[in-house]
Order: structure tokens, then C-alpha cells, then sequence
């Protein structure tokens, strides 16, 4: 899938201001965000470490919902707390640089505009206090 904005394109006139999740086309994108992003983290060798087993169905539920609930989508994340969730792997700082990357490429992958996938990793990057544990 690739969602597809036109990086200049000026709202009309009178035009409602939308959402971020919808700027990048809803659920299906989120979802294929999703996707394309633990491809990147498991290719990844320093991050692949976290996810022996891979990524299952659920944790890609919990991210696609976590994600769309930040980005101002319609449904409400109740999985576990991030802090919680990241409690004990030890992630580094160096860890959440690379994470944050591997999102910004899988967005860049998906021919999102720059500037939404610049406000996305901003919002993600907002999370670093809660997962960076060591």
C-alpha cells in the first residue's frame, strides 16, 4: 500500500482541518505503517534482539491502535502502559534512535510527505522517556 499526499497540496478554502491519521489515509495506513516498520526493526541486528520470537499479530494490533489513538484516529488503545510495556529490556537511547529511524525510512517507504512523517516521529519521539530504560 502507499498512501499518497500531495506534499503542497493547500487546503481548499473552508476545508475542515483533519487529523493527521486521516492526512495518511486511516486504519489501512497505519497498518501497512505498521507492517513496513517491524520489516525495518527485525532486519535490523542490534534490534531484532528485542523480538526472538518476531512480532505477532497482537503487538502489531497494539502498535496499529497505539499509533492511530496519537496520530487522532477514532479508535482507543488499552494495552499495556508504554513504560510498563519497555520495563527491564534495557533500551538505550541509541535503541530508540534506530527505532525512530527505521519509522521515518518505513514512511519514507510508503511515500508519506516529509512533513507528516516529520510531525509522526515527533509525536513518537515523545515517548522516549517511557521506553529508554537503560
Amino acid at each position: 500500500m502507499t498512501m499518497t499526499i500531495p506534499a503542497n497540496a493547500p487546503a481548499p478554502a473552508g476545508a475542515e482541518t483533519i487529523s493527521l491519521y486521516e492526512a495518511i489515509g486511516g486504519q489501512a495506513a497505519v497498518a501497512a505503517a505498521v507492517d513496513v516498520f517491524y520489516r525495518w526493526v527485525l532486519a535490523d541486528p542490534e534490534l531484532s534482539l528485542f523480538f526472538p520470537g518476531g512480532v505477532g499479530a497482537r503487538h502489531r494490533a497494539y502498535l496499529a491502535t497505539f499509533l492511530g489513538e496519537a496520530l487522532g484516529g477514532p479508535r482507543r488503545y488499552r494495552g499495556p502502559g508504554t513504560a510498563a510495556a519497555h520495563r527491564g529490556l534495557g533500551i538505550t537511547d541509541v535503541h530508540f534512535d534506530r527505532v525512530a529511524a527505521h519509522l521515518a525510512a518505513s514512511l519514507d517507504e510508503l511515500a508519506v510527505p516529509r512533513h507528516l512523517a516529520d510531525r509522526i516521529v515527533g509525536i513518537v519521539a515523545g515517548l522516549r522517556s517511557a521506553v529508554v530504560t537503560a
